[in-house]
């Protein structure tokens, strides 16, 4: 079984999921997970720290060059946890040139069909909870169930802060989150949008357990 959720950058999409894989005994699967492994594995291939920091490089323009690379990324997704090879990342995967590199990158088509090859993949067979941004349409556009998870642009950058794995400012950080939204919903494939037959849930006034709750609820196991 397949359940998929979307939803904008801090709309509680992967703290939702995980809480709601648990409760379900299913595989968590943070997809954006896959799109910032390889962020971070181009990052250090140009010179960037552990956590993909001062490299250099010269943009993504050259998309055959970066869907290659995207290929050749050893990308696997463990426990919940993403892995580069044997190095579990996860921890890294929101450091802040993660953040400025990952819309960008992510928006570029032939890359996203082969993190979209990558990510069914692992999910062959499994019963999983699956989160992202193009989930229920682009996906897994046949998943059992659908949810949208939205919230304003205010209370996601407020989350984001109090995460602490920014050192942006509240302001600085509710801009780039806005920013995110205008790349997202304007992706020439994937782009963020509500599916047809998705169940659309504002989080912004709702505790974790409010919102697994009401998913719980339209679920039939």
């Amino acid at each position: 079984m397949i359940i998929a959720i979307d939803g904008p950058a801090g709309s509680g999409k992967s703290t939702i999921a995980r809480y709601l894989a648990d409760t379900l005994g299913f595989v968590f699967m943070n997809t954006g997970s896959f799109y910032r492994g390889v962020t971070l594995a181009y990052l250090r291939a140009h010179g960037g720290g552990k956590d993909g920091s001062d490299a250099v490089h010269n943009g993504l323009d050259d998309e055959a060059a970066m869907t290659a690379f995207a290929r050749s990324v050893p990308l696997d997704y463990r426990e919940g946890r993403l892995y580069i090879g044997d190095e579990d990342v996860d921890v890294l995967l929101r450091s802040d040139a993660v953040e400025a590199l990952v819309a960008p990158l992510s928006g570029i088509v032939p890359v996203r069909h082969a993190m979209n090859e990558k990510i069914r993949k692992a999910a062959e067979g499994q019963n999983i909870v699956c989160e992202g941004r193009d989930m229920t349409t682009v996906v897994f556009p046949h998943a059992d169930y659908k949810f949208f998870l939205d919230a304003s642009a205010e209370e996601r950058a407020k989350r984001r802060y109090e995460q602490g794995t920014s050192s942006l400012s509240l302001a600085e950080i509710e801009q780039s989150i806005r920013e995110r939204d205008e790349i997202d919903r304007n992706k020439k494939e994937g782009s963020l949008k509500i599916a047809e037959d998705a169940v659309y849930i504002d989080t912004s006034h709702l505790t974790i357990k409010d919102v697994c709750d009401m998913i719980i609820s339209k679920i039939h196991l």
